[in-house]
């Protein structure tokens, strides 16, 4: 069943107002008695807090060793979202044959690496003499030279 939809009507910038209740008056401070914050206007008689002027700074403990300087002053943090690679060295390749395409799929296959624990990174610690072609995510610079040396290829995926 269809309902009737009331019409609206047309909206003005004039007739945009606050709601009603939600604009209060501020109150005034100190102006006697009768207006419920006179004499020491809520504050209590003496102190600090009583005083004008702002109280105490942001971090201030009343004399105690504040938290901001009672913590040790690190100097590493850990990256919040750090890439981790399965990483494998350039000698690790060294057993495989000339001309082999060199992926994730094909090492976990052939047992040089035993888990998928990201995307292959390939290091350049080690030496490479057969020519291979070598899909990984990232290559050291050390490592693309070694392979392109030794007349294989290297492609980022």
């Amino acid at each position: 069943m269809r309902r009737l939809q009331k019409e609206v009507p047309e909206m003005k910038l004039e007739d945009a107002k606050p709601k009603a209740g939600s604009k209060k008056r501020k109150t005034r401070k100190g102006r006697g008695i009768s207006a419920g914050q006179g004499a020491s206007c809520g504050f209590g008689m003496r102190g600090q807090k009583s005083r004008s002027g702002s109280g105490t700074r942001p971090g201030f403990e009343g004399g105690q060793m504040p938290l901001y300087r009672r913590v040790p002053k690190l100097k590493h943090f850990t990256l919040v979202n750090q890439k981790v690679y399965t990483v494998i060295n350039v000698k690790g390749l060294a057993d495989l044959a000339a001309n082999t395409d060199v992926n994730m799929a094909s090492l976990i296959e052939a047992g040089i690496v035993t888990s998928d624990d990201g995307p292959l990174k390939i290091l350049g610690d080690g030496e490479v003499s057969n020519a291979l072609n070598v899909k990984a995510a990232a290559f050291t610079k050390s490592a693309k030279e070694k392979i392109e040396a030794a007349g294989g290829s290297c492609e980022v995926v």
